[in-house]
């Protein structure tokens, strides 16, 4: 075999992802709340971003003549002297927002006021730093005892006195101890109640009443009583207090309005700052022999950072635009009548009506929210799947097929619920081409019960 060193060109197409492109897919994706913060971010660390603001432009430009012969000085002074503009902190009415208290903040002040014994104290601090977020105790107590050095006696009785505490539930070690515990507080526990929530609980869920009332020789309509009351309760007490800081907002990054019979589509950029290039630094830039080589390249970096932020955020703002205006245009029927008109509709038919990729436009619209008459909508809402129906080749939206179903379990009786093929043969009557099985899986994603669990005796 012989072997050679040949040297040839060969033509290929790749994408290199610049830091620039990854900047302006982040931004395309960043919610309005998000991409507001970013802004406010780089305008404290870009020194050529600043916002533009209302001034005469005599003014204007004295004062930037000034500003420039200022920072001239500096510059002959030092290599480098950009530093982050000071920013008085805005005064806001979140600044005077009280802290809701935590679980364990909760308990614990509840634990200080029900006993002033230490070796109380002691133990409860340690069983209450044990308790997790959903407000179940996840600690042995022989363990407690030995890590303490205290009797189980005294753990038991320490844990007693937290399960008074509220919200009422916590300290329980299982569910049926928090359901319990719950029942004990409000004063509804009995035998039966608690026979049903130690030993049927699985059966309870499957809505096998029938069973239940069988093995404990009770009336069924008694067992339907009990299970209504334990659907009352709170599985997971603690969740009242958990993650109090965590609020979450959610603003419109579009909104569509009917204006004259017709739908208008607006982004909401209102609060973001207009950018421009700060005209101090820019003239700056332009006097290359009066600073050092090292200051130049820091402020041409900055400078083109700056000029493709500002085309980023239009880029992302004509974006969306173009896919909100698809959307709408494609289901004016559900802006109009509800979602019982929505149509199907996929990435793909978005992205070849608006010319781009579908990734671009998943990238539109992950986390963006759309403001129309019909509510306040995620703008993946208005993707889903679609059915065929008896007439023509039209086909319907599970997302209206889904509405349909709710209405057809609302109206049932609910002494003779309608099974899953009960409900495809009322749909097909209507034109839907739907079987049991898709009834079943867009029954269980709306989270509503099987036929039996739903039964009223």
């Amino acid at each position: 075999m012989r072997l050679t060193h040949d040297v040839f060109l060969e033509q290929q197409q790749k994408l290199l992802m610049t830091p620039e492109l990854r900047q302006a897919i982040a931004i395309l994706q960043m919610s309005t709340l998000e991409l507001t913060e970013y802004i406010q971010k780089e305008l404290e660390e870009n020194p050529f971003l600043e916002e533009r603001e209302e001034q005469g432009e005599t003014e204007k430009q004295e004062n930037d003549n000034v500003k420039v012969e200022e920072w001239l000085e500096v510059f002959h002074d030092r290599d480098i002297g950009l530093t982050p503009r000071d920013k008085d902190e805005e005064k806001s009415f979140d600044n005077f927002l009280t802290r809701r208290p935590s679980l364990y903040e909760h308990l614990e002040f509840q634990l200080h006021i029900a006993s002033k014994r230490e070796d109380n104290l002691v133990v409860g601090n340690y069983l209450i730093g044990s308790i997790d977020n959903n407000g179940y105790l996840c600690v042995d107590l022989d363990e407690v005892a030995a890590k303490l050095n205290v009797s189980k006696d005294k753990v038991e009785e320490t844990l007693e006195l937290i399960q008074s505490f509220h919200p009422h539930g916590v300290g329980a070690r299982d569910l049926a101890e928090c359901l319990l515990l719950q029942l004990r507080h409000y004063g509804k526990e009995s035998d039966m109640a608690r026979d049903i929530i130690n030993n049927h609980l699985v059966d309870l869920a499957r809505g096998k009443l029938n069973k239940i009332a069988q093995v404990l020789a009770i009336p069924v309509e008694e067992v339907q009583d009990i299970c209504d009351l334990i659907r009352t309760l709170d599985p997971k007490p603690g969740l009242q207090y958990s993650n109090s800081n965590e609020i979450k907002y959610i603003l419109p990054d579009v909104f569509v309005e009917k204006v004259e019979g017709e739908y208008i589509v607006i982004v909401n950029d209102f609060n973001f700052p207009r950018l421009i290039i700060n005209q101090v630094y820019e003239s700056i830039l332009r006097q290359p022999n009066s600073f050092s080589q090292d200051a130049r390249k820091y402020l041409e970096d900055k400078m083109g950072s700056a000029i493709w932020l500002i085309r980023s955020i239009e880029q992302r703002r004509m974006t969306l635009y173009k896919v909100a205006r698809c959307i709408v245009d494609i289901q004016t029927e559900f802006l109009d009548h509800g979602v019982e008109y929505m149509k199907p509709l996929n990435l793909k038919q978005v992205a070849d009506i608006v010319e781009v990729h579908e990734s671009t436009v998943s990238r539109a619209t992950t986390n963006k929210y759309i403001q129309t008459p019909q509510g306040l909508f995620e703008l993946k809402y208005f993707f889903s799947t679609g059915i065929e129906s008896h007439h023509g080749s039209q086909k319907i939206s599970s997302k209206s097929i889904k509405h349909m179903l709710e209405e057809i379990v609302a109206e049932e009786d609910s002494g003779k619920p309608l099974s899953d093929d009960a409900i495809a043969k009322i749909l097909n009557k209507k034109g839907i081409r739907i079987s049991r099985r898709t009834v079943a899986k867009y029954r269980q994603e709306l989270g509503i019960l099987s036929a039996m669990a739903r039964k009223r005796y």
